[in-house]
């Protein structure tokens, strides 16, 4: 049997319900609900971890964050890791990369930890600091480094984690950099001194923070750069390698903030027509972490230039969702042209295309935006789509409700591809060899989440681990004793939190003992034994 080749979108921080196949009414994705229409839409896909790092490298590993390394953002993949693309580029894959990498560091930035004070009467090691020794150069970790790519000479060193090409284009919104600042600087240098926010238009309309009115026009923003890139990639493969068969990642940087879309995007939506979540209005709070937010920002102590979660108004919210929808309808555009090449190019006949995003965003609900240790359904539940080869032109639509796990994707893309995952592997394919349905048979999903900051009421830096099943959402907190639990069907907005209630009690223990079970399922099983003793 041939195999087939591989398409795989994904987006930044993007939550499911932000798209029309997803039953918003509001934003407009007819490419992408067209691939949901004539593919398999997932319900229930859930991230291993709400945050960028840890989450691309469970879908580069099939394996979850506390077992692949890359516990939190700032933690690179190690490049002793085999990804899913090692495995096919082993099995004469053509495989590449192109946009947004973040397997290791962007910013050349301190660890917000501390560090670790020594037991008195101790002397640091000379030349130890971790527990864990990795042979691989320092410098073999900062290939994705803003200031490594300050450098002219600087080049990604091939393969990368099993990708033989890599088009980079790293950051956010109109301030990213690499393959694409270079690009622009030498193809459009009127362009590229144009870009950031100190020269993004006022609009009076908008006072949501980071957000601004890119001077960038939209053929020269990131993401018509990434998607012209893969479609020339594709042609460029069929012309040259013929029935080789491919996988290619085109990665986008947005949604994720800053908000920025270009030109026509940019008023595209009207935020005095947006609704905020319902959680927004719901009044105060019983969860101590969003009061919490909400006491910072009252207090005028919030960052609201930074990643971390903070507290927004109505009308912060309602700016931040239009401008969102305007990036989303922009890479829907995008993504129709790379279709239209991967059609003209007849390689459409034997791709499987696939659509997620590396985590959501809470935008708006019970008045929170952006990510953090706050697992609300926006943030942990993903869109996945995953559509077929149309070598039949037939149209094979399913609604899959099956619970599953960003560690499912490469498992899937493995299985499908004929290849057998290796050992510590944890995902559980979605498909057959042969594109047929197989359920994950998920009774539960784990996520984890270690924060490098100690916010949100805590002394120490966070850590959450949340189990989802078809109906309800646990997290427990490291610290504290304190948690959350959601019954999704009685109460769809999480705004009941049953942790403390005694009518609860027996509930919260069975789902304390699967979260166990889930944790020791979770354990990592490679290296195999080598001997019996």
């Amino acid at each position: 049997m041939q195999q087939p080749n591989f398409l795989i979108f994904i987006t930044d921080q993007h939550r499911a319900d932000h798209l029309g196949c997803y039953g918003n009414p509001v934003v407009r994705s007819p490419n992408i609900d067209a691939l949901a229409k004539s593919g398999a839409r997932f319900d229930k896909a859930y991230v291993a971890n709400p945050v960028c790092m840890p989450n691309r490298g469970s879908i580069m590993t099939a394996r979850m964050p506390s077992a692949h390394g890359a516990r939190s953002n700032g933690i690179p993949l190690p490049l002793e890791s085999v990804t899913f693309a090692d495995l096919l580029a082993e099995s004469g894959y053509h495989t590449a990369l192109i946009g947004k990498g973040h397997l290791q560091t962007m910013e050349d930035k301190p660890p917000l930890l501390a560090p670790t004070v020594l037991p008195p009467g101790t002397q640091p090691s000379t030349h130890y600091r971790e527990a864990r020794r990795d042979t691989a150069p320092a410098a073999l970790y900062e290939q994705e480094l803003r200031t490594r790519w300050n450098d002219p000479q600087h080049r990604m060193q091939l393969p990368y984690y099993g990708f033989q090409d890599v088009i980079l284009c790293n950051h956010h919104a109109d301030e990213c950099f690499g393959d694409w600042l270079r690009w622009l600087q030498a193809e459009h240098p009127e362009q590229a001194a144009r870009i950031g926010r100190k020269h993004g238009k006022r609009d009076p309309r908008y006072s949501a923070p980071q957000a601004w009115h890119t001077m960038l026009d939209e053929n020269a923003y990131p993401t018509h750069y990434i998607a012209q890139q893969t479609a020339q990639w594709i042609r460029d493969h069929v012309a040259q390698r013929g029935e080789q068969p491919f996988a290619v990642m085109c990665s986008f940087p947005d949604p994720h903030h800053p908000w920025t879309p270009p030109g026509r995007y940019w008023d595209m939506y009207d935020p005095a027509a947006m609704d905020v979540p319902q959680s927004m209005r719901s009044g105060a709070s019983d969860v101590q972490h969003v009061r919490w937010l909400q006491d910072e920002r009252r207090d005028g102590k919030a960052n609201l230039d930074g990643p971390r979660l903070f507290a927004a108004n109505e009308r912060e919210v309602q700016e931040m969702i239009a401008l969102t929808y305007g990036m989303i309808t922009n890479i829907d555009d995008r993504i129709g042209m790379v279709m239209d090449a991967l059609r003209a190019s007849g390689a459409d006949r034997n791709t499987v295309v696939i659509f997620t995003a590396d985590h959501g965003d809470l935008m708006g609900d019970h008045g929170i935006v952006l990510k953090g240790p706050l697992h609300y359904q926006s943030l942990v539940r993903v869109p996945l789509i995953w559509r077929e080869p149309q070598a039949d032109g037939a149209a094979r639509p399913a609604v899959r409700e099956d619970l599953t796990s960003s560690i499912d994707l490469p498992a899937t893309i493995l299985r499908r591809a004929g290849i057998a995952p290796v050992n510590g592997m944890q995902g559980k394919p979605l498909f057959a060899t042969d594109g047929a349905p197989t359920p994950t048979g998920r009774n539960s999903v784990l996520i984890e989440e270690n924060q490098q900051r100690a916010y949100l009421g805590f002394t120490q830096p966070v850590l959450v681990r949340t189990l989802v099943t078809a109906t309800l959402r646990m997290s427990v907190f490291v610290e504290g004793g304190w948690g959350e639990l959601y019954d999704l069907q009685a109460d769809p907005h999480e705004m009941d939190n049953l942790w403390e209630q005694p009518q609860h009690a027996q509930l919260k223990l069975q789902l304390m003992q699967e979260l166990t079970q889930q944790l020791m399922a979770m354990s990592d099983t490679s290296p195999r034994p080598m001997r019996i003793a």
